[in-house]
């Protein structure tokens, strides 16, 4: 494992977790991760965020959500926008709409990390960080 860009890492465990159907994923924590987390949660991707242990081995849990009797997982697909050698940043008129509304751009902005509709309705920019669907 790379630490180079523990957003992608975060993302690809969460993908990884939903593909084999595992109920929750553990992910290295910092607080950019545990933001990001909240905003998956608070839009309805991810069932619950658990912090375990402490200073250098402390870990976020997250709760994997599924829907339907043949566990279908509630994300279907998680792409990084922004990356390390290469920055992307929009204003409030340039922040993506995902699937029409249907998935949600997570963004980095000066008022701390929110989905882009939150973004859009206090009409501020920022770093998009990726799309969730």
């Amino acid at each position: 494992m790379s630490n180079h860009d523990p957003i992608s890492d975060m993302l690809t465990r969460i993908r990884n977790a939903s593909q084999k159907k595992h109920t929750s994923t553990s992910i290295p924590a910092s607080r950019m991760i545990l933001s990001i987390a909240k905003v998956l949660q608070k839009e309805g991707f991810i069932a619950e965020i658990n912090e375990e242990g402490e200073g250098y081995e402390s870990k976020i849990v997250l709760g994997l959500k599924y829907s339907g009797k043949n566990r279908f997982p509630t994300i279907r697909s998680m792409q990084r926008v922004s990356k390390p050698g290469l920055r992307v940043y929009k204003n409030t008129k340039g922040l993506p709409k995902v699937l029409g509304g249907l998935g949600v751009a997570i963004v980095s902005t000066s008022k701390g990390v929110m989905s882009d509709r939150d973004a859009r309705k206090q009409g501020i920019g920022g770093e998009v960080l990726c799309y969730v669907y």
